[in-house]
C-alpha cells in the first residue's frame, strides 16, 4: 500500500483568517481524524515570511506562537500531528540552496502566484531574491518529508507544479530520489478561494479584509454587517444580483440547512433565500444577520478554544519545540540520501 505523507503550512505574518479556514484549516483536521497517511507535518512558514518582512523580524516572531494557536484552536492534534517551525530545519535551507541551480529565473518569474502576490505587495521594481525564490523554498519543504499530498487554496497550484517540475529534474539528472506530490483542494470550490469582506478576489492580510479566527463575536459583527453586497440594491423591494455579492458566496462557502432551520426558519435552504433576493423584496440587513449567526457557530467554539490555550502559552512553545523535534530527525536522516544521490557525500566516516 502507497505511503501518504501529507504536509502543509501557513507564514506568520498575522492570524489566520478564515480564508485559511476553509481552503485548508478544515481539510486539515478532517484528514488528521481520518488518520489514512503515515505521517502529517503542519509547519509554520518563517522563513519565507521573512522574505517579504526582513526588515520587520519582529512582525514574524510576534506571530510565531499566534499561529500556534490557530493551529490548536480548530483543531489540529499534537499527538497526531508533527508542528513545527520552518527556520529551525536548517536542511530545509540547504534543499533550497541546490534546488535553486534547477530553475531559472525566467521559469520563477512565470509563476501565477509569485506575480500576483509581487503585484499587491508592489515589488515590480525592488525585487528581493528571497521572494523570488519562494516556490524554490516551497519544493524544499515538500520534498525534504517525502511529502506526497498537499492540502491548500487553489492560489497553490501554480507552487506544486513547480515543485512537481524540480522535483523532476533532480530525478532526470541524479537518478529517482524524491517524490512527486499533489494538491488536495477543498470539496466545496468557492472555499478554495473565499475573496475578501471588500469584494475583493482574495481574503487578504496585507489587504485588510479579514474575518481572523481569534476576532471577537462584536467584531465579527461589524465585520459582516459591513461586508460588501449589491451596490444597485438600494431598497429592500429591489431585485438584487447574487453573482459577486460576498455575503452570498461566503453563505455557499459556509451555510447548511440545520443553519434555516435555527437562524431562518421561513426559508428551507439557500435557493430559496437566493431566489427571493434576486426577485427583491429582502434587504441586505437581513441576509447579514443570517450570515454572521452561521459564521458565529462555526467559530465561537474555535475563539473559546483559542482564549483557552492562550492562558497557558508555555504549551505552546512545548507544542512547537517537541515537533520540531521530531522533524529535524526526519530532515537530517533524508537529507543523507538526497546528497548520496548528488554525489556530495564526499566523506562516509563524517557524521555532524
Amino acid at each position: 500500500m502507497k505511503t501518504e505523507i501529507i504536509l502543509t503550512g501557513d507564514r506568520p505574518t498575522g492570524h489566520l483568517h478564515l480564508g485559511h479556514y476553509v481552503g485548508s484549516l478544515k481539510n486539515r483536521v478532517k484528514l488528521q481524524n481520518e488518520g489514512n497517511f503515515d505521517k502529517m507535518y503542519v509547519f509554520i512558514a518563517d522563513a519565507q515570511a521573512l522574505t517579504d518582512n526582513y526588515d520587520n523580524p519582529d512582525k514574524v516572531r510576534e506571530n510565531i506562537r499566534e499561529v500556534a494557536l490557530d493551529y490548536l484552536a480548530v483543531g489540529i492534534d499534537p499527538k497526531k500531528v508533527i508542528i513545527f517551525v520552518q527556520s529551525m530545519i536548517p536542511e530545509l535551507a540547504e534543499y533550497t540552496f541546490y534546488f535553486m541551480n534547477l530553475v531559472t529565473v525566467s521559469r520563477l518569474m512565470r509563476n501565477p502566484t509569485v506575480k500576483c502576490e509581487m503585484h499587491e505587495k508592489g515589488m515590480d521594481e525592488s525585487l528581493p531574491s528571497g521572494f523570488l525564490n519562494y516556490p524554490v523554498s516551497q519544493a524544499a519543504d515538500i520534498t525534504l518529508f517525502n511529502t506526497t499530498l498537499v492540502p491548500a487554496g487553489i492560489d497553490q497550484e501554480p507552487m506544486i507544479e513547480q515543485a512537481n517540475e524540480i522535483v523532476r529534474k533532480f530525478n532526470s539528472i541524479y537518478g529517482e530520489t524524491l517524490n512527486e506530490c499533489r494538491i488536495l483542494l477543498p470539496d466545496n470550490s468557492i472555499c478554495a478561494r473565499l475573496p475578501g469582506l471588500d469584494g475583493n478576489c482574495k481574503m487578504s492580510k496585507s489587504l485588510g479584509n479579514c474575518i481572523y479566527l481569534s476576532d471577537s463575536e462584536e467584531e465579527l459583527r461589524k465585520k459582516v454587517m459591513s461586508m460588501y453586497t449589491d451596490p444597485n440594491h438600494i431598497k429592500v423591494e429591489d431585485p438584487g444580483c447574487i453573482e459577486g455579492n460576498t455575503v452570498f458566496t461566503y453563505l455557499d462557502a459556509l451555510c447548511k440547512e440545520e443553519d434555516f432551520k435555527e437562524f431562518l426558519p421561513e426559508y428551507h435552504n439557500l435557493d430559496e433565500l437566493k431566489a427571493h433576493y434576486k426577485k427583491g423584496g429582502l434587504g441586505d440587513v437581513k441576509i447579514k444577520k443570517f450570515l454572521f449567526n452561521v459564521l458565529n457557530r462555526e467559530l465561537k467554539p474555535i475563539r473559546e478554544k483559542r482564549l483557552e490555550l492562550a492562558k497557558d502559552m508555555d504549551y505552546i512553545d512545548k507544542v512547537l519545540i517537541e515537533g520540531t523535534k521530531k522533524a529535524r530527525i526526519v530532515a537530517k536522516e533524508n537529507i543523507k540520501k538526497f546528497k548520496k544521490a548528488m554525489r556530495i557525500n564526499y566523506f562516509d566516516s563524517y557524521d555532524e
